[in-house]
């Protein structure tokens, strides 16, 4: 075999039935449509309100629907990864129970936290796995219960999260297509301004922390918005100078769907249309690690190989990126 590249071959997603409006919201808090559409650009959002079912629920329903319009035989996946933050357990992994649920008798399991960044690095850790000749085949999930982190009565950050999950599948090529290029860094400089104040190791959960409500996640908006459209935009704008990428030959690009000023913004820099910037963010929010698959699940039928995509995320950390890869199939 020659040199092998690490190409997505299907992909596949889930969310809850239920769906949260912000109508619904403005009788939870103090808010309204206009407030949040002006904002942040969500209309809508879907929760996972059954009772004992977490993030690996919402995994294991995206990769079983993957494996079957695949038609792949499970046993000859390798490895499966789940990006999250809102991991069903401290241990064992989700993806541990994703793969037991699903039966995976030759593959191994693990998690991956990098915030909402999660997906676009753990895409680049499993090109790494397929191309160094050792795994052909790896399902990549990017999963997140947002709601099980949210507090309904913070009107500044309740109107952002969804939940949902969607995956990819990854396998061994030699056409020159799949994940050409990533760049991904962290500044350590973001805890102050997004994260959990409880329940890890620093502050573990006792009668304090809950009556307190700091096992929601917090957020200093003003902050995270200024250094999440920076980053993303520069990172976009580094990865496309060096593949030469441009507006004429980029066909998408898909953001993590945090705020939509975040989104046009980045195109705007990028100087490419809307029109060819996958958003879903109205009706779904921000499913964090999720985002970025399941707009591709959303958006797989509008894609044709050879199609130049560009994917970028900001998130918890602070943690930013982007991803160039060429798509690797037309959709029947």
């Amino acid at each position: 075999m020659g040199k092998i590249n690490a190409v997505i071959t299907g992909v596949g997603g889930y969310v809850p039935d239920y769906i949260l409006t912000n109508e619904e919201l403005s009788r939870m808090v103090d808010t309204n449509d206009e407030w949040i559409m002006t904002r942040v650009g969500i209309k809508e959002r879907r929760i996972l309100t059954e009772e004992g079912l977490g993030t690996s629920y919402m995994a294991r329903k995206a990769a079983k629907q993957l494996i079957q319009k695949t038609g792949i035989d499970p046993d000859t996946i390798d490895a499966l990864i789940v990006a999250t933050s809102t991991a069903d357990y401290h241990y064992p992994s989700t993806a541990s129970i994703v793969i037991g649920k699903l039966g995976l008798k030759n593959a191994f399991a693990f998690d991956f936290w990098a915030a909402c960044c999660g997906f676009i690095y753990t895409l680049d850790v499993a090109s790494s796995m397929i191309q160094s000749g050792r795994y052909k085949r790896i399902i990549v999930i990017g999963a997140d219960k947002m709601s099980s982190v949210t507090d309904y009565k913070d009107r500044q950050t309740c109107p952002l999260f969804g939940d949902g999950a969607a995956a990819v599948l990854l396998e061994a090529s030699e056409e020159e297509l799949g994940l050409r290029d990533s760049y991904l860094r962290t500044d350590g400089q973001g805890l102050p301004f997004l994260h959990m104040k409880a329940g890890g190791s620093v502050s573990p959960a006792s009668h304090f922390t809950v009556d307190h409500r700091m096992h929601f996640t917090y957020q200093e908006g003003r902050t995270v918005f200024r250094y999440a459209v920076t980053n993303m935009s520069d990172d976009c704008e580094l990865i496309a100078k060096r593949n030469g990428l441009t507006k004429e030959n980029i066909d998408w690009i898909i953001p993590h769907q945090a705020n939509m000023r975040i989104i046009e913004a980045v195109a705007k820099r990028l100087e490419v249309p809307m029109e060819q910037v996958m958003v879903n963010i109205e009706h779904f929010g921000n499913t964090s690690a999720a985002t970025i698959p399941l707009a591709l699940w959303e958006n797989e039928q509008r894609l044709k190989k050879g199609d130049n995509i560009i994917m970028t995320a900001f998130g918890a950390g602070f943690v930013h990126g982007a991803n160039y890869l060429r798509w690797a199939y037309d959709t029947k």
